[in-house]
């Protein structure tokens, strides 16, 4: 990772938007409509048609941060760096995806939930440990429980994060959270309702 100032951003935002849409439009509109709320740091997942695409669409803006998630290999790793992503993060262990980001001067979240995986993702070359699905295993308490084995650890539980629930896992141990359909609904993003989306987005900053 370059310096500091990469995760120095990833900390002080406490929330990074996960972008998983069907469609690239929804993806734009979603990540246009939370800019207009205040945020500027977004996780494209690849799961979006043609997210490379998207992701140098949005990372020539300098006032955005963005990264990749799902990112399944080395391969798609390149392509998403080499079109401005900044960080990538999978939901699993992959040391594959360390050189291209250590390269790159990018951030990398390799995803666990066992203190077996998160030692798995630290020698995978992670700079994040995603804590996924979070809410499933036990929310903030499962966070607090990792932290006091893996003290200094960056943990990003993502998975079923409410607006209600950011501040009790950072409280718990976490850098910062991940949240995907709490904040950007597909169906209301199909409906244009901008108001529900930026509403969401008021209540987790």
């Amino acid at each position: 990772m370059d310096d500091m100032g990469l995760m120095a951003r990833l900390r002080a935002a406490r929330v990074v938007p996960v972008v998983r849409t069907r469609s690239a439009a929804h993806a734009a509109t979603a990540v246009g409509w939370l800019r207009e709320a205040g945020l500027r740091i977004f996780e494209i997942t690849m799961t979006i048609p043609d997210a490379p695409a998207l992701i140098r669409d949005l990372a020539s803006d300098p006032d955005l941060l963005v990264g990749a998630g799902t990112v399944a290999d080395a391969a798609a790793a390149r392509r998403c760096l080499d079109a401005g992503a900044r960080f990538l993060v999978a939901p699993w262990v992959d040391a594959t995806l360390s050189a291209p980001c250590r390269d790159a001067g990018a951030a990398l979240m390799l995803g666990a939930l066992t203190p077996t995986e998160v030692r798995a993702a630290l020698a995978g070359g992670a700079d994040v440990v995603k804590i996924f699905p979070a809410s499933s295993v036990g929310g903030p308490a499962h966070i607090r429980a990792l932290a006091s084995v893996f003290p200094g650890v960056a943990f990003c539980p993502t998975g079923g994060v409410e607006p209600g629930t950011v501040a009790a896992f950072l409280a718990a141990g976490s850098a910062f959270v991940g949240m995907g359909g709490a904040l950007v609904d597909e169906k209301s993003i199909a409906a244009g309702d901008r108001a529900a989306i930026q509403a969401a987005a008021r209540a987790v900053m």
